[in-house]
């Protein structure tokens, strides 16, 4: 039997932005700038939540679970690159990139879910608000918020297990900062078609579901503003849905940009750009959308800064 010479691989090469070295310093800069941005950010936003019993809402709970996954997000992928730059040298084990990547998609995903039990939320106060205390109970919130959890871990186990049953034998650089799910696969010399198939199945369901609700509770809700007869109602009900459909437009667009484009227009450049977009800024425009739209918010942090003799 004729035996065939097969390089095994054990590491992995994030490309990342090494072929600009002499820019490693400022993007390092920029890069930490924007990570310590929106660590303050979201800490904050889940400190305030936690601190001000004003804030003890549904709403509010949601937030603080959704700036925690920012937080978690950020986290995952942004240390890594900062070393990275540093260094100069963006080799990781697949061991460690397949960790990350279980941590991506599951981080990813539940913002995605979060994001459509929000929009749920808003439904509920706007269009049925007389129910609103008994459907959106603190029990209720803590089910939706762990099952939501549960969820979207079963489904990154999965991906992740299929990742784990691929052999690498070939080239070993990926052109990006991070572990992502397709440029792992293109890199794998076993059959990929089942972990196709599962993207194109159980991950497309996964990540159109919560989309498609969003969409239709805002149907609802606009159709509910549209009705009421008083223009400060309106503008109340339009305010509380302002920041959470700026932030839904913002997570969707990139990752619709990432992974539903043209071939024609996909470049190195430009999917690092959008990398670096819905990997780690947005996540810290979240904050920032949330923090400095929001009233509430703020009058939060004047509470807290007053009870902690603040003078402000």
């Amino acid at each position: 039997m004729e035996m065939r010479n097969t390089t095994v691989v054990t590491e992995f090469i994030l490309l990342g932005f090494s072929d600009h070295p002499k820019h490693q310093a400022t993007l390092f800069s920029i890069f930490l700038s924007v990570y310590l941005l929106s660590l303050v950010g979201n800490i904050l936003i889940i400190s305030v939540v936690n601190l001000d019993p004003q804030l003890n809402t549904p709403m509010y709970f949601f937030l603080g679970n959704l700036s925690f996954v920012d937080l978690c997000l950020t986290s995952v992928t942004v240390p890594l690159l900062l070393v990275n730059l540093l260094s100069a040298d963006g080799r990781t084990s697949v061991p460690k990139c397949i960790t990350q990547m279980y941590f991506f998609i599951l981080l990813v995903t539940t913002e995605s879910i979060l994001l459509g039990v929000m929009a749920y939320d808003r439904y509920v106060a706007i269009c049925n608000p007389l129910r609103y205390n008994i459907v959106m109970s603190r029990k209720q919130c803590v089910l939706l918020v762990v099952e939501s959890w549960g969820v979207v871990a079963l489904h990154s186990l999965m991906h992740t297990l299929m990742a784990c049953r691929l052999s690498f034998c070939g080239p070993n650089v990926i052109p990006s900062f991070f572990c992502d799910v397709p440029a792992v696969l293109k890199l794998s010399c076993s059959d990929t078609t089942p972990n196709q198939l599962l993207i194109l199945v159980e991950g497309s369901a996964t990540a159109a579901f919560p989309l498609l609700f969003i969409v239709v509770s805002y149907i609802n809700i606009a159709s509910t503003i549209l009705r009421l007869q008083s223009s400060q109602k309106r503008q109340k009900a339009i305010s509380t849905c302002s920041s959470h459909l700026m932030v839904v437009i913002l997570f969707y667009g990139t990752i619709c940009f990432m992974y539903f484009r043209p071939s024609s227009v996909s470049s190195l450049d430009y999917d690092r750009a959008v990398s670096v977009m819905y990997t780690f800024v947005t996540p810290m425009l979240n904050s920032f959308i949330y923090s400095l739209r929001n009233k509430e918010i703020k009058a939060a942090i004047r509470r807290i800064l007053r009870k902690k003799h603040f003078p402000c």
